[in-house]
């Protein structure tokens, strides 16, 4: 009588199996960023044509009082350089959002999402690549606008990292979370523009909320509950050694939420799986 040995089936990931994952994802996208090298140029022309030359025309205009974190009066463009530093990532979040529309036509998607690995990890593998890349083009920001006089404290380069991580993941899971109802590639530039426009502007990005407040009291709550506020507030503070615990309470819940809603969306019973062969995923 012949004995039948029944080997327990596996359960689980290691740690390096994990590893593996978020690596191949990371470099994935950093050669992806390595071979589109106007990707990166763009990234910097739009933030520098409003140092160079918004900055330039609006600076005896639009004056900047002594408001927390600054103990002093300052240039207009020192003020707009953390909301630059923000459209950055805004940018790039949507950017690398379009890139998984590109991919989810193109076929490449299924290969990522039918992994044996939890698809809420391989999802936040995908925003931290597209984080790390945007903090390269932050840094970079910031090298260029230390050339233009924009000189925070050395020390604060990294007192800002925390900060621009945690803004970039929101940025980046907002970008992904609308990507997931964007079901043709064409479709998805008018949606960013509807996105990114009205967040960058009705923000504190370019002018204080106090002015704000005194032109237009219902834009200033407008403002208030705009989460890129909230994003451009805590860099602000970061670059400069300090922490604003309510844009920090902000900006950690809207990633949250922000990643939550990406991950049902993408889940199969809900998003990409109930797409029948026509739109190229199962």
């Amino acid at each position: 009588m012949s004995s039948i040995t029944v080997t327990p089936s596996r359960r689980g990931f290691s740690f390096g199996e994990y590893l593996t994952c978020l690596n191949g994802i990371v470099w994935r996208e950093a050669l992806r960023f390595l071979h589109q090298r106007e990707r990166f140029v763009s990234a910097l022309v739009r933030p520098l044509v409003w140092l160079f030359i918004f900055a330039a025309g609006f600076r005896q205009v639009l004056g900047i009082s002594i408001i927390p974190p600054y103990e002093t009066y300052i240039l207009y463009e020192v003020y707009i350089a953390p909301g630059l530093m923000a459209m950055i990532q805004l940018f790039n979040g949507m950017q690398s959002s379009l890139s998984m529309v590109y991919d989810r036509e193109m076929g490449n998607m299924r290969t990522l999402l039918v992994s044996p690995l939890p698809r809420g990890y391989l999802l936040f593998c995908k925003l931290l690549a597209g984080t790390a890349v945007s903090l390269l083009q932050v840094y970079a920001f910031l090298v260029i606008a230390w050339l233009w006089d924009i000189t925070p404290p050395p020390i604060d380069y990294l007192t800002v990292l925390p900060a621009l991580v945690l803004s970039g993941l929101m940025l980046g899971a907002l970008g992904m979370l609308i990507s997931s109802g964007i079901k043709q590639l064409e479709n998805f530039a008018g949606v960013m523009n509807f996105v990114i426009f009205p967040m960058f502007f009705a923000s504190s990005a370019l002018y204080p909320l106090w002015r704000v407040q005194e032109g237009s009291p219902m834009l200033y709550y407008v403002c208030q509950f705009n989460p890129f506020t909230h994003a451009v507030e805590l860099i602000r503070f970061a670059l400069y050694g300090q922490i604003n615990w309510i844009s920090l309470g902000v900006v950690a819940g809207c990633t949250a939420v922000f990643m939550i809603g990406a991950i049902l969306a993408y889940d199969p019973s809900r998003g990409l799986a109930r797409r029948g062969p026509a739109g190229g995923e199962t």
